[in-house]
């Protein structure tokens, strides 16, 4: 039976946008929720200065009151090395970094150009991770749409691309429409050029439902071979620094889909509905999940097998 990884995001890039604090009592019970659900890897928060993100200034206290999961991978953006540093000390072993293809949506993101968080990036993993042993992951963002230049050009974002690869063999990259603003024709394209030119790399897809093709073109980047899509419970989210970006595509309608599509995702449908229905709740204005709002009876009666598995 054909698989796929979702890489839940809620707790991390859903959170992330709300502008009222949500308690750290709550955000564990949304993480213990998601893994209940039967989530294997998830984006746990982001070590990075509270007045840059007030949202995750609770970041350390967090992650000693979750403690061991068994099971569950714990992931942490982490801005530099600093962040890096605090999130290693803390326990966390996968970290993902952002660097925007776009120098604009760099400068906004991170108020420096995409060639110095390359450079940064390099220096950073020679300094906390000489010996290789992290996981690390590179969110690429604005892959396929900035908000301040516009469609990007494909040939430049695989130079970008090419230049974060050759710092090490094992990195995972996620191509990211940060926008939301990808069709799936660009999606596919996108993410065949990038399996074909470098194989060997781990490749995942981050998309946004701001033009409600996300699920759309969640579907383009897996049969384009992409086998890691990343989602958020309830649809939450949104970049910061991306002005008009909505939220995520919402975890719910992807293993909705891929369920149904007779692809496994490990994930226990009705207990996701549970989660995305507590994530919504710390954002009842921002849901974005098409699944949720189903009557759940008739969401549940169509979970299961409906077609040939799309390979």
């Amino acid at each position: 039976m054909a698989s796929v990884e979702i890489v839940e995001v809620a707790p991390r890039d859903g959170l992330q946008n709300i502008a009222a604090f949500v308690p750290t009592e709550s955000k564990l019970k949304l993480i213990h929720k998601l893994v209940d659900a039967g989530v294997k890897r998830m984006e746990i928060g982001s070590f990075v200065s509270p007045k840059a993100i007030p949202q995750m200034a609770d970041m350390d206290e967090l992650v000693t009151r979750l403690g061991p999961l068994p099971g569950l991978h714990k992931v942490a953006l982490v801005p530099n090395g600093k962040g890096a540093r605090r999130a290693m000390e803390a326990g966390i072993h996968e970290l993902i970094f952002v660097i925007s293809m776009s120098n604009a949506h760099n400068m906004s993101n991170v108020r420096r150009p995409t060639a110095a968080s390359i450079a940064d990036l390099e220096a950073t993993l020679a300094e906390v991770d000489p010996d290789g042993k992290l996981i690390v992951r590179v969110g690429l963002a604005t892959t396929f749409h900035c908000p301040f230049e516009g469609t990007m050009d494909e040939d430049s974002v695989f130079k970008t691309i090419g230049e974060v690869a050759a710092i090490r063999g094992d990195i995972e990259l996620t191509l990211a429409d940060t926008t939301g603003m990808a069709l799936p024709n660009h999606v596919g394209r996108m993410a065949e050029r990038a399996l074909s030119s470098y194989p060997q790399m781990r490749w995942a897809f981050h998309g946004h439902d701001t033009a409600g093709f996300g699920i759309a073109n969640t579907l383009a980047a897996y049969q384009a071979g992409i086998r890691s899509f990343d989602g958020a419970a309830g649809g939450l989210g949104g970049c910061p620094f991306a002005p008009g970006a909505t939220g995520n595509i919402a975890t719910e309608d992807m293993v909705y889909m891929f369920e149904r599509m007779g692809v496994d995702t490990g994930i226990d449908l009705a207990k996701l509905l549970d989660a995305a229905k507590l994530a919504v709740s710390f954002a009842p204005d921002t849901n974005g999940s098409h699944t949720l709002a189903m009557p759940r009876d008739r969401a549940m009666a169509g979970n299961g097998p409906a077609a040939a598995c799309v390979t």
